[in-house]
C-alpha cells in the first residue's frame, strides 16, 4: 500500500492554501502534516484549537461541525484571509454513536458528517478557482445504505441503527461529491469522494467489543495506518492523474469500480445516482436556509 511521503514524493506544494476539517488527530492530522511538508499552507478547521496548535502549526479556525451557524462562521472567517483555496478536504467526522443531535436538532452523523461540511464547503464557493480540489473522506460504510428519504433524521428515534445511519452519512458524502461536480466542475472546480481504508482512530471511539466481534460489523475488517489510511486523500487533493476529472469514488490511489457482490469495495448505485444527488443538495440547502437565515 501506498503512503503519504510516497505520494508527495515528486510534488511542490508551494504557494498552494490547503483547508481541511479536523486535523487535529489522526487521518486529518497526517494529512496536513503531509501536504505541509510539500509546501503547502495548511489552514486547519478543528473544534480544539489548543490541541491542534499543539501538534502542528498552522493557521487554526474553529469549526463544530455539529452547529450550522459555527460551520458558516468558521467558512467566512476563512474568506475573509483568503482570495483562494486550492484544495478542501472535508476530513472530519462521527462514526457509530448513539442516537445524538446536532445544535439543530439532526441525527449527529448526518448532521455533522454530511450537513455541516455542506454549510462549511458552500460558503467557501466564491473562494474556488479553477484547478481547485474538494475531497469529502466518505467509506466503504457507504454500502450499508442509501438515503432514508421517509426518515433521514430518525425523528422516529426507535429505528435508529448506529450503522444504518452512518451509512446513510456516508453516501450523502458521495452524492455531495457527485453534485459538486455538476455545479461546479464546469469552472473547473472538481471534487472526489475518498474511501481511506481501515483506520484505528478517534472516530472510533463509540465502537463496542461486539462491533469487532465475530459477525459484527467491523469484523475481519483490515486495519492500516495513518501513513496508509492518508495516502488517497494526498493522492486525490495532487494527483496530475485527476486533472480536469471529479465526480469519482477513489480507493487505494486510484479510481474505484462499481461494487461486485463478493469482492470488496466500489461504489454502491445508490451513492452516485444524479437525482438522488441533486435531492440531497436541495434538502440541504433547504435546511440551511430553515436554520441560517436570521
Amino acid at each position: 500500500m501506498t503512503t503519504t511521503a510516497e505520494v508527495l514524493s515528486d510534488a511542490d506544494l508551494t504557494g498552494r492554501t490547503v483547508v481541511i476539517t479536523g486535523a487535529s488527530t489522526g487521518l486529518g492530522l497526517q494529512t496536513a502534516r503531509a501536504m505541509q511538508s510539500a509546501g503547502a499552507e495548511i489552514v486547519a478547521a478543528v473544534r480544539d484549537l489548543d490541541k491542534t496548535s499543539s501538534v502542528i502549526d498552522c493557521e487554526i479556525v474553529h469549526l463544530e461541525l455539529g452547529d450550522l451557524r459555527s460551520a458558516r462562521a468558521a467558512a467566512e472567517a476563512i474568506a475573509t484571509r483568503h482570495d483562494r483555496i486550492d484544495v478542501l478536504i472535508n476530513n472530519a467526522g462521527v462514526m457509530a454513536p448513539p442516537l445524538t443531535r446536532t445544535v439543530q436538532g439532526y441525527e449527529m452523523q448526518l448532521g455533522t458528517n454530511h450537513l455541516g461540511h455542506f454549510v462549511f464547503t458552500t460558503g467557501l464557493a466564491d473562494r474556488f478557482g479553477d484547478g481547485t480540489r474538494i475531497v469529502n473522506l466518505s467509506s466503504r460504510g457507504h454500502q450499508l445504505g442509501g438515503i432514508r428519504w421517509e426518515d433521514p433524521n430518525y425523528d422516529d428515534e426507535s429505528a435508529y441503527d448506529k450503522w444504518q445511519a452512518y451509512g446513510q452519512s456516508k453516501t450523502a458524502n458521495v452524492l455531495f461529491t457527485v453534485e459538486s461536480e455538476q455545479r461546479w466542475g464546469p469552472r473547473g472546480v472538481h471534487s472526489f469522494a475518498v474511501h481511506p481504508g481501515v483506520v484505528v482512530t478517534d472516530l472510533a471511539r463509540h465502537m463496542t467489543r461486539d462491533d469487532f466481534s465475530a459477525g459484527g460489523t467491523l469484523a475481519n475488517l483490515e486495519v492500516t495506518d495513518v501513513e496508509h489510511g492518508a495516502a488517497t486523500t494526498v493522492w486525490a487533493a495532487t494527483s496530475p492523474e485527476l486533472d480536469g476529472r471529479g465526480g469519482l469514488y477513489l480507493e487505494d490511489c486510484d479510481v474505484a469500480d462499481a461494487m461486485v457482490d463478493g469482492v470488496a469495495g466500489g461504489y454502491a448505485p445508490w451513492a452516485v445516482d444524479p437525482e438522488q444527488a441533486t435531492r440531497l443538495w436541495e434538502w440541504s440547502a433547504r435546511q440551511a436556509t430553515l436554520n441560517l437565515d436570521d
